[in-house]
C-alpha cells in the first residue's frame, strides 16, 4: 500500500506549492485590480490615523472631474473631455460599479480555481448550497441591492458629484467659478453658492433630483434645505451605516458563536450562566436601552471616534449578541450530541480544538442567516437614532438625519429630501432580509417549502435583533 498521504491530509499551502500556476494567475489578476485603486485604500487607512496620504487613483474625481462650469456658448470647461457635468459624473459612477463587478467576478473565479485545482473533494455539500443560492431569485434581489449599497459606501468619495469636505464640512474654504447673467466669469465660495441652491419647498427655491443649480453644479438627488448636495450626503451616510452594521455584527457574532460553543460543549452551570445574562439583556426594552446608553456615553472619549460610529457599533454589539446566541444555541446543542464529538472527547482532543474543527463549521451557516437579517435591523436603528437627534455627531452625514431634515417638506416641491433616503432605507433593510432568506434556503432546502419552524424563527430573530 502506498505511504503517500491522502490528499485531504495535505495542507492547502502544500497543494498550491505542487501546482502554483492557477493560483499565481489568479493572484496576479487580483493584484492588478487592487493596484488600480490602491491610492484610495491608502488614503482611507491613513485618514483614520491623521492626515490622509494622497496617491494617484484611477477611479477618482481628479481623473474624471465633473466640477466645471458652462460658458455662455454652452461649452463646458474643466470637466472630463468637456462633457456636461452630469455626463462626467455618470461616467465615473458607471466605471466604479463596473470595477466593483469585475472584483466580484474575480473573487468568484478564485473560488472556481480553488475548487478545480486545490480542493481534495470533487463534491461537497457547499456546492449544492451555492447552486441553490444562485437559483434563488429573492436572494439574488437582496444580493444586488446589498452589492450596490456596499459599493456606494466603499467608493463614496469617488461616487459623489462633490466631496463632504467641499459641500458639508468646510464649504467656505472652497470656491467655484461660474458665469453670471451678464456673461462674466465670477468666483464664489461653495458655502455662498449653497445658500442660493437651497431646497425649501417652493418651486422658486428648490433644486430637485437630476437638476443643475444656477452655478452649473449637478445634483443627482437634489439639494438639502441648506443647499448641500444630497447625493454626497447619502453616499457618505452609507459608509457610516455600513461601518456600524458590520462592526456590530462581527463583534456580536463572535460573542454569540463563542458562547454557543461553550454552552453546548460544557452545558450545566456554564449554560445556565449565559442564559441568565442573555435573558437579562433581552428582557430590557432594547430601543430605550440603546437610547439610554447613547446619551450616557455621549460625553466619553470613545464617542468622539469616527463621529460616534464606534460607540454605536459597540452598543449594538453589546445589546444584540443574546439574539444571535439564542439563534445558534440550538444547532450548537444539536451537534454537541453527535457521535463524532463523543469520539473526539474520548480520544483526548482538547475542547477548543473540538469546538473549532467539529462544532463551529456546523453553526456558521445559521449564524450567517441571522446576522444578515440583523444587519438590516441595525441600519434602520441607526437611522432612527439619527432621526431623533442621537447617535452620529452632526454634521457627519447619516440617512436618518436627512429624513428628519426633510419631514416638513414632504408635501412640497422639495419632497425628495425625505423621500429618497426613506426609500433607500427600506430597500437596504429589505435586501439584507432577502439575502438572509436566500442563505437560509440554500443551507436548508426544506425551508423553501415552509416545513418546520425555521421561517418563523428566522423572521422573528431578524426583527428582534
Amino acid at each position: 500500500m502506498s505511504s503517500r498521504p491522502h490528499r485531504e491530509d495535505v495542507s492547502i499551502r502544500q497543494r498550491i506549492a505542487e501546482n502554483p500556476g492557477p493560483a499565481l494567475g489568479w493572484l496576479a489578476g487580483a493584484l492588478l485590480l487592487f493596484a488600480l485603486e490602491a491610492g484610495a485604500v491608502v488614503h482611507f487607512v491613513t485618514g483614520l490615523f491623521g492626515s490622509p496620504v494622497e496617491l494617484p487613483t484611477l477611479l477618482s474625481r481628479e481623473l474624471i472631474p465633473n466640477n466645471g462650469y458652462q460658458t455662455p456658448s454652452g461649452a463646458w470647461q474643466e470637466t472630463f473631455l468637456g462633457l456636461p457635468a452630469a455626463y462626467a459624473w455618470a461616467l465615473r459612477v458607471v466605471l466604479v460599479y463596473a470595477y466593483s463587478f469585475v472584483w466580484m467576478y474575480w473573487l468568484w473565479r478564485g473560488y472556481l480555481v480553488f475548487r478545480e485545482n486545490y480542493r481534495y473533494a470533487d463534491w461537497t455539500p457547499r456546492d449544492d448550497m451555492i447552486d441553490r443560492l444562485r437559483g434563488h431569485r429573492w436572494g439574488q434581489f437582496g444580493a444586488i441591492i446589498v452589492f450596490a449599497f456596499v459599493v456606494m459606501a466603499l467608493f463614496a468619495p469617488a461616487l459623489g458629484p462633490t466631496t463632504v469636505e467641499r459641500t458639508i464640512s468646510n464649504p467656505y474654504s472652497h470656491s467655484i467659478e461660474y458665469y453670471n447673467d451678464q456673461g462674466q466669469l465670477e468666483n464664489i465660495t461653495v458655502g455662498s453658492a449653497n445658500l442660493d441652491s437651497r431646497s425649501q419647498g417652493t418651486p422658486q427655491q428648490n433644486v430637485g433630483p437630476m437638476q443643475y443649480d444656477q452655478f452649473g453644479r449637478f445634483h443627482p438627488f437634489g439639494t438639502l434645505p441648506s443647499g448641500k448636495d444630497m447625493f454626497t450626503f447619502m453616499a457618505s451616510g452609507a459608509r457610516i451605516s455600513l461601518f456600524i452594521g458590520l462592526s456590530a455584527i462581527i463583534v456580536s457574532g463572535l460573542i454569540a458563536a463563542a458562547f454557543a460553543l461553550l454552552t453546548a460543549y460544557y452545558k450545566g452551570l456554564v449554560d445556565l450562566g449565559v442564559v441568565i445574562v442573555g435573558d437579562s439583556i433581552m428582557s430590557l426594552p432594547r430601543l430605550l436601552f440603546v437610547i439610554l446608553l447613547t446619551v450616557v456615553l455621549s460625553g466619553t472619549w470613545i464617542a468622539e471616534i469616527y463621529s460616534g460610529a464606534v460607540i454605536l457599533a459597540l452598543i449594538f454589539a453589546g445589546t444584540g449578541w443574546p439574539f444571535l446566541w439564542r439563534s445558534v444555541r440550538g444547532p450548537a446543542m444539536q451537534v454537541s450530541e453527535q457521535e463524532w464529538i463523543d469520539a473526539a472527547k474520548s480520544f483526548g482532543q482538547k475542547p477548543r480544538v473540538t469546538m473549532r474543527k467539529h462544532m463551529a463549521p456546523y453553526i456558521l451557516g445559521y449564524l450567517l442567516v441571522y446576522a444578515s437579517m440583523s444587519l438590516g435591523g441595525i441600519v434602520i436603528a441607526v437611522a432612527g437614532l439619527s432621526f431623533l437627534g442621537l447617535g452620529i455627531n452632526p454634521p457627519t452625514p447619516e440617512w436618518g438625519r436627512a429624513v428628519d431634515i426633510g419631514q416638513s417638506y414632504v408635501t412640497t416641491a422639495s419632497w425628495h429630501i425625505s423621500f429618497i433616503p426613506g426609500v433607500m432605507i427600506v430597500l437596504v433593510v429589505t435586501a439584507f432580509n432577502a439575502l438572509g432568506d436566500g442563505i437560509r434556503d440554500a443551507i436548508d432546502p426544506q425551508s423553501e417549502t415552509g416545513e418546520g419552524e425555521g421561517n418563523e424563527a428566522a423572521a422573528a430573530t431578524g426583527g428582534g435583533a
